[in-house]
């Protein structure tokens, strides 16, 4: 059991969420031909929030106070045990899907209710959609990993990710396909990105994410908004483990293959955040209406990918 490796992804998805951020906003300044505001701004802005004071609308209680270090130990949860770094982790009992799509579900009702917690009629549309989403969301990542899981027997994802591992060529199949736009349609979702929702916008009319969290301020909203970095930064790399585990560590690696394996995920999440960041320039937001149909649709993919996986096991 590698210690060392779980510390090392944990630090890494929590020191580097927001300078994923600060990238993927900074590539999205320069192919509008804005200058930007630099890959640290995410940071910077985290710092200004926690000097701040945290203000409690009236009439809210425990639940809209609790829901930011909800949201955010999910996260850190989340990013310790998910094999990112290392498929050798001390947590990797804990690795199972089911329990990690769970730990992801749990933070968002939470968010959820703490916008409904709020009173407001913005909090509660936004609570309202966001479960309308999840509802969608959560099946699907549930059908398009387990799609994966079927050839190896478990669904335990840091043997799944060390299976694909060993066999890189088994990624090029039909049911990883499937499974991998599946996956990457909710991903978007799940983050809140285009063309599911718009991370900056502020129109009442679109807002689904930013809609719960608008009562929110001060350290309460640094810590929201570090959170659904990490959300991001793990889901990003969920997806890169899953489909393109090269460089991963496993079970007894040392310090070059620890130091390797950190870099491939850093580089693999970057591209990957890039890319998104460049396809949100030459994308709109679908309309609110058209996302169960986009969502239905990444959830189809993902029950073909389970069918053929069956068929082909």
């Amino acid at each position: 059991m590698n210690w060392t490796g779980m510390i090392i992804q944990l630090v890494l998805v929590a020191g580097g969420a927001p300078l994923l951020v600060g990238v993927m906003r900074q590539i999205r300044a320069r192919l509008e031909g804005r200058a930007g505001a630099g890959i640290l701004q995410p940071w910077r802005d985290l710092r200004k929030l926690t000097r701040k004071q945290a203000i409690t609308p009236d009439g809210t209680g425990w639940v809209f106070r609790s829901a930011p270090l909800l949201l955010a130990g999910t996260a850190l949860v989340v990013a310790a045990v998910v094999p990112l770094v290392t498929a050798g982790s001390p947590l990797d009992d804990m690795a199972d899907l089911f329990a990690v799509t769970a730990l992801l579900a749990l933070g968002s009702v939470a968010l959820a209710l703490g916008g409904i917690d709020t009173g407001t009629a913005f909090g509660g549309m936004g609570a309202s959609r966001e479960m309308t989403v999840l509802a969608l969301v959560e099946p699907t990542i549930l059908l398009s990993v387990f799609a994966l899981s079927v050839r190896v027997g478990t669904t335990n994802l840091g043997a799944i990710v060390t299976a694909t591992a060993g066999s890189p060529l088994s990624v090029i199949s039909p049911v990883s396909l499937l499974a991998a736009v599946a996956l990457g349609v909710v991903t978007l979702a799940e983050a809140g990105r285009i063309p599911v929702d718009n991370p900056s916008t502020h129109l009442e009319l679109t807002m689904i994410h930013e809609a719960m969290i608008l009562e929110y301020s001060g350290p309460d909203l640094a810590l929201i908004e570090w959170a659904s970095a990490m959300r991001l930064t793990v889901m990003l790399g969920l997806l890169a483990s899953l489909f393109a585990p090269l460089g991963i560590a496993t079970a007894g690696a040392g310090p070059a293959a620890l130091a390797v394996a950190s870099a491939a995920f850093a580089g693999k999440v970057t591209v990957l955040g890039g890319a998104l960041a460049a396809g949100e320039v030459f994308m709109a937001k679908i309309r609110l209406f058209r996302v169960p149909e986009l969502l239905a649709g990444s959830f189809l993919m993902a029950l073909l990918a389970v069918a053929a996986s069956f068929f082909l096991a």
